[in-house]
């Protein structure tokens, strides 16, 4: 039986003044990809990538000015990304 692929959706959500708060793809509803998140000033806040709904690699997170802060590198089986649980 051949494998059925999954289309993948944009994805954005928005602070309440409209500017963009996150930004990514996914699958079936669940993150997968790149995805990015936003300070309401338009800096990038934190970065990474997601396998069916679960955070993998490499996450950035920026300072206020947008420079990397710290570089986290998640472990197997991490937990979910809390709009999935």
């Amino acid at each position: 039986m051949p494998n059925k692929r999954t289309a993948l959706k944009e994805h954005i959500e928005h602070h309440k003044d409209g500017s963009v708060w996150a930004r990514g793809q996914t699958a079936d509803g669940v993150p997968t990809g790149y995805w990015e998140w936003f300070r309401l000033d338009g800096t990038k806040m934190r970065s990474g990538h997601f396998e069916s709904g679960m955070q993998v690699g490499e996450w950035t997170t920026y300072d206020k000015k947008g420079q990397v802060y710290k570089v986290t590198r998640m472990k197997p089986n991490a937990t979910p990304h809390p709009d999935e649980t």
